[in-house]
């Protein structure tokens, strides 16, 4: 006899179902164990999905908050555009991590590539998001109001009214009433059923709540939007003009300047502007204090070389708008005239000398440099003293910021001043570590001090200084931003649009009237509010007045006793009419 083969003759141990497998049975698509076949998303799921995620709210919220994260390192870091000298100076101070940081163009900062991305994405998000809510509230802007509900008595503000008998008011001539009196109040209104025995009102209003919501995210993407406009197109520049000089905008004529990403020489609009005098008044206290109260700057401009000049006024806070820039007075001090000689007699340097103001009295630090003077190079730092005076150690100081004996205190060097090595330095800075010291209140020769039109001989033979005349300067700050009136429209709009969204309540109220067997008008309303609003129980309270003064001047309003208080109790001949559902915010 055949032996059966193993496979038939040797039972096997039955397999048991888990809980898993059981459950992965039931559930179509699914296979048995852990295992999960899901649909694929696919490259256009996917890119929807990145779409819904990056214009959803919450994105939107959270890149607003990064982009000012990432303005943080522009006020840490110096920038480029703003003071390359600065820039250049720090990665030397700092060689280890200096270059580290302009590889992730933190001197940069807002003309990175990360920063840029991320305002990039905040504007498209927010046009994500408005989009599709403006598509939203258009169709509810031309929506019926929703249906009255049948239950008006489970609305968060309810009421009801009896018109006695008598009166000629009939169920549907209340229901007219009644959306004319909400019509008045402003709000949208259909009446239904008017035919029936059961007229009702549906009425809404607040829609200029989302508009001013739409209105507020729209001037927010204007602003980003004329934001991004003027950095890349406009400009900012410094000059600091003394008496009799004048200014001419083009490149070479800014002390300092920052231009935008897309800036243009092109842009620059060819005037200029001549500082004839600048003037300051001051008020002095009985206790000595002094403080400025006006500061005037008369200034000659000519926007176009074919233009006749014209003189106009420039003070603090009143810019000139001149070649579509406008013209801000930042500063003024004094600017000292002085004459450098060398030591072979020539001159090396001669004109006004910029110093900058320390204190209210108009202390100057003043920095002179001669590069030119031969054998050796000059340099002299100290101080201006408007009106010099000593005191009982025998150290001058300034008693007025009036000029009234004007004098220069001033230590001299020579040496190499480093301005041949091309590597750019502060006009306002000396830096004396490589020069030897000529004069100097501790060394034998002493300071150099002079007054008006006094000169002084420097040691060695290295030439002299004299201090001819004195003059006054203005700093002035000129800022060009084609979008700056864009941007103020934007922010108005979005102001109120804000002011709109939080103020304006989106209301419902319903009205239903009907007659009940012993002849009155039976009249019950409801309202309901969109979100928090708590003026829904004044607005029942003014929807209430206006009724009872439009059917019950001049009658008893009809008690409880008489009859039916609702058109719920109240029995009602002929049809009820539709069965609304629900009175829930749709």
């Amino acid at each position: 006899m055949k032996p059966e083969p193993e496979s038939e003759m040797t039972p096997q141990p039955p397999v048991e179902n888990t809980e898993a497998d059981t459950a992965a049975a039931d559930r179509p698509g699914e296979k048995a164990g852990n295992d999960v076949a899901l649909p694929a998303l696919g490259l256009r799921g996917t890119l929807r999905w990145a779409w819904t995620q990056l214009t959803s709210m919450r994105t939107a919220l959270f890149l607003l908050l990064l982009l000012a994260v990432a303005a943080v390192p522009g006020s840490l870091f110096p920038q480029r555009p703003a003071n390359p000298g600065a820039v250049t100076q720090y990665i030397q101070d700092n060689p280890d991590t200096g270059p580290w940081l302009d590889r992730f163009q933190l001197f940069d900062v807002y003309s990175s590539v990360w920063f840029s991305a991320i305002y990039l994405l905040l504007f498209i998000s927010l046009i994500g998001c408005v989009i599709p809510r403006a598509k939203v509230h258009w169709k509810a802007l031309r929506s019926k109001p929703p249906r009255t509900p049948t239950r008006l008595s489970r609305l968060p503000e309810y009421g009801t009214l009896a018109v006695p008998a008598g009166t000629g008011l009939t169920a549907a001539g209340a229901a007219r009433d009644a959306a004319a009196v909400l019509r008045k109040r402003g709000y949208r209104v259909e009446a239904r059923d008017l035919d029936g025995t059961r007229p009702s009102v549906g009425a809404e209003r607040g829609f200029a709540k989302e508009t001013g919501n739409l209105i507020f995210h729209v001037s927010l993407i204007g602003v980003l939007a004329s934001v991004a406009v003027g950095g890349l197109l406009g400009y900012n520049g410094q000059r600091i003009v003394v008496e009799g000089d004048t200014f001419v905008n083009t490149l070479v004529g800014y002390d300092t300047f920052s231009p935008g990403t897309n800036f243009s020489e092109s842009q620059l609009s060819p005037y200029s502007l001549t500082l004839d005098d600048f003037d300051v008044t001051f008020d002095r206290q009985p206790n000595g204090n002094v403080q400025p109260l006006d500061f005037t700057a008369g200034v000659t401009v000519q926007e176009d070389p074919e233009e006749e000049p014209r003189s106009e006024t420039l003070k603090v806070n009143e810019p000139l708008n001149v070649g579509g820039t406008k013209v801000y007075l930042v500063g003024n001090g004094y600017a000292p005239v002085v004459t450098v000689r060398d030591g072979e007699g020539e001159i090396a340097f001669q004109g006004p000398v910029v110093g900058v103001p320390t204190d209210g009295v108009y202390t100057s630090l003043m920095v002179i440099k001669a590069p030119d003077a031969k054998p050796d190079q000059l340099g002299f730092v100290g101080f201006f003293l408007p009106t010099a005076m000593l005191d009982s150690n025998g150290v001058s100081f300034s008693g007025d910021p009036d000029p009234v004996n004007p004098q220069l205190n001033l230590n001299s060097y020579y040496g190499d001043l480093g301005l041949d090595n091309g590597v750019p330095s502060n006009v306002f800075v000396l830096d004396t570590e490589d020069l030897t010291e000529l004069n100097n209140r501790d060394l034998d020769s002493g300071g150099i001090v002079l007054g008006m039109n006094q000169s002084y001989d420097l040691p060695e033979g290295k030439g002299s200084i004299s201090f001819d005349g004195l003059l006054r300067y203005a700093a002035l700050d000129v800022h060009y931003d084609p979008a700056k009136t864009a941007v103020g429209i934007f922010a108005a709009l979005s102001l109120a649009g804000l002011s709109a969204s939080l103020f304006i309540a989106r209301r419902r109220v319903w009205v239903r009237t009907g007659t009940a067997d012993d002849g009155r008008i039976m009249v019950e309303y409801g309202l309901l509010a969109r979100g928090e609003d708590p003026r829904l129980e004044t607005e029942g309270e003014a929807l209430r007045t206006l009724l009872e003064k439009k059917w019950l001047a001049g009658a008893p309003a009809a008690t409880p006793a008489e009859g039916p208080e609702t058109l719920a109790d109240a029995s009602v001949t002929g049809s009820t009419g539709r069965t609304e559902e629900t009175g829930k915010d749709s």
